[in-house]
């Protein structure tokens, strides 16, 4: 299901210009794993509300994180990885 991410430098934009860059949770502050990692490819799959890193790859090519709901794929707020508190 393609949804809207909104980029923070470009707008809004269609979920398929972006790469999904894993979710963010036990990672040490400040740090970005590898987008190849078994983070990537074996996490939890929480249902709910959880932080994630994603590529705009068609866009600003810039990394961003996003507060969405994975049921509902409803974004509550996104930002720059390089501001990210």
């Amino acid at each position: 299901m393609s949804f809207l991410i909104p980029c923070p430098h470009c707008g809004e934009r269609p979920q398929p210009e972006f790469a999904y860059g894993g979710n963010i949770g036990d990672d040490p502050p400040g740090t970005m794993l590898d987008p190849l990692s078994e983070d990537l490819y074996f996490n939890d799959n929480v249902a709910g509300e959880q932080f994630e890193r994603w590529f705009h790859r068609f866009g600003c090519e810039r990394w961003l994180v996003l507060r969405r709901d994975t049921r509902t794929n409803e974004i509550a707020e996104s930002w720059d990885r390089v501001t990210a508190p």
